[in-house]
C-alpha cells in the first residue's frame, strides 16, 4: 500500500497536475477566443471517451472531463464533429436549417459562417495560450524566486575535444551561440546538446576583445538521472563550480516578463531546430517520447524537488518550482506540436483557412476528409512510435520478461 501511495505522490498526481493545466490552458485559449468573437459554443471538453463528469452552464454550454486526460477539444454550434470544415454544398445546407430554424440574424453565432479571420484567430489562440502560459509561469517564478546563475566563464577545455580543436582557452567567456544571448553556463548546454555535427558559430570575451570560434559539438552519450540514456551534442567545456562562482539574480516585474519572454522563446525556437534535424534525419527518434515518458520524467522531476527538503512545506515549494518548469517546457511543445501543419491539428485548419484565403473557397470536403486521414495516420504513428520508445526507455520489455521468465 505504501507502494502505492508513493507511485501516485509521485507520479500520477503531478502527471495528471501538469498535463491537465496545459490542456485546459489550451482549450481555454479557443474557448475564449471563441467567446470574444461571440461564437456559439456546444461543448467544453477536458479528455476524451465517455464522460466521469459533466455539467451545462447559463449559456447552455456542456462542460465534461473525459476518462483519458490526453487532450479535449471545444465543440462549437453546428459541428458534426470536433474536426469538421465544411465545404460549399455543406455551408448552403447549414445556413438554409439555421435561417429556417433561428432566422437570418442567428448566422453570425455560428463558428463556420464567421469571418475567416475570426475562425483563424481562434484556431491560433489555442497554441498562443500555451506560449502565454509558458511566458507566465517563468516570469511567476523569476519575480517570487529569482534564479541562481553559474556564469558562462570556462574553467577547464577537455583535451581533443570538440572545444580544443576549435581553439577555447581557460577564462573565455561565452557571450553568444549559434546566434542566441548566453547568461548561463546552462544557456550553453541547451544549445550545444541539439547540435551534434553541426560547426556552430561561438562569440568568445577573451582578455577585454571579442573573437568569433567555430566548433562542431561531438556526440556523446549522457545518463541522466531525470531523462535516462541520450546522445546529446558535447563540445568539453566545463565552468568554475565554486560556490562563489554562483550568482542569485533578482528581478522586478518587467525584468522578469522579459527574462520569461526570451526563456519561453529559447524554448520554443530550441524544439524548432531539434524537429528539424530530426525531419532531415540528422537526429534519430529514439529520443522522441510519448504519454508514458512524460509521466516518467514528470515523476522524477517531482521526486528530485522533495530531495533535502526539512519540512512538508519546503517539499511540496521543491516539487512546486519543479513542476512548473516542467509544466512550461510542456506548454511550449504543445503549442508548437499544434501549428504543424497537419489536418487535425489547430495548424491543419490554419492550412485549409489559408487555402480558402487565396482561393475565395472552401476545400472541398472529400479533400479535407482525406487530409484528415492522413493527419489523423500521422498523429497516431507518431504517438505509438513515441510510446514504443517509451517502454523500451523504461525496459518495460525486460521487466516482462522476467515476469514470465
Amino acid at each position: 500500500m505504501t507502494g502505492f501511495l508513493q507511485t501516485a505522490l509521485f507520479y500520477i498526481i503531478p502527471y495528471a497536475i501538469v498535463l491537465g493545466v496545459v490542456v485546459t490552458v489550451h482549450e481555454l485559449g479557443h474557448f475564449l477566443a471563441a467567446k470574444a468573437l461571440g461564437t456559439k459554443i456546444d461543448q467544453f471538453s477536458i479528455g476524451f471517451g465517455s464522460a466521469i463528469a459533466r455539467w451545462t452552464d447559463r449559456a447552455g454550454v456542456e462542460w465534461r472531463i473525459g476518462w483519458a486526460p490526453l487532450g479535449g477539444y471545444v465543440r462549437f454550434a453546428g459541428d458534426d464533429n470536433v474536426a469538421s470544415v465544411p465545404d460549399l454544398d455543406d455551408l448552403a445546407a447549414m445556413r438554409r436549417d439555421l435561417v429556417t430554424r433561428e432566422g437570418e440574424g442567428a448566422l453570425n453565432r455560428y463558428y463556420h459562417f464567421k469571418p475567416l479571420w475570426h475562425r483563424a484567430t481562434i484556431a491560433a489562440a489555442g497554441p498562443m495560450a500555451n506560449f502565454a502560459l509558458a511566458i507566465l509561469l517563468m516570469s511567476g517564478l523569476l519575480l517570487a524566486l529569482g534564479e541562481v546563475v553559474l556564469p558562462p566563464r570556462i574553467a577547464t577545455v577537455a583535451p581533443g575535444s570538440a572545444a580544443a580543436a576549435a581553439g577555447f582557452r581557460p577564462g573565455d567567456v561565452i557571450l553568444r551561440a549559434a546566434g542566441h544571448k548566453i547568461d548561463s553556463f546552462d544557456d550553453l548546454t541547451q544549445i550545444v546538446r541539439v547540435r551534434a555535427e553541426v560547426p556552430t558559430p561561438f562569440v568568445v570575451n577573451r582578455g577585454g576583445g571579442e573573437i568569433t570560434l567555430i566548433a562542431t559539438p561531438a556526440w556523446a552519450t549522457e545518463n541522466d538521472p531525470i531523462t535516462g540514456v541520450q546522445r546529446i551534442g558535447r563540445l568539453g567545456l566545463a565552468p568554475s563550480q565554486d560556490v562563489s562562482d554562483f550568482i542569485h539574480v533578482r528581478y522586478g516585474p518587467v525584468g522578469a516578463l522579459v527574462h520569461g519572454v526570451e526563456r519561453t522563446w529559447s524554448m520554443l525556437s530550441t524544439t524548432v531546430y531539434y524537429l528539424g534535424r530530426l525531419v532531415t534525419g540528422h537526429v534519430n527518434f529514439d529520443g522522441l517520447s510519448g504519454p508514458l515518458g512524460i509521466a516518467a520524467v514528470t515523476g522524477k522531476v517531482a521526486q528530485a524537488g522533495a530531495v533535502g527538503a526539512h519540512s512538508a512545506g519546503g517539499m511540496m515549494l521543491g516539487v512546486g518550482i519543479n513542476l512548473i518548469q516542467v509544466m512550461c517546457m510542456i506548454s511550449v511543445s504543445l503549442g508548437f506540436m499544434n501549428l504543424l501543419p497537419i489536418p487535425m491539428l489547430d495548424g491543419g485548419h490554419l492550412l485549409f483557412y489559408a487555402y480558402e484565403a487565396v482561393a475565395r473557397r472552401p476545400l472541398a470536403a472529400k479533400v479535407q476528409a482525406a487530409g484528415y486521414r492522413v493527419g489523423l495516420a500521422l498523429v497516431l504513428g507518431l504517438m505509438l512510435f513515441a510510446t514504443w520508445n517509451d517502454l523500451q526507455r523504461l525496459h518495460v520489455f525486460n521487466f516482462i520478461g522476467r515476469l514470465i521468465s
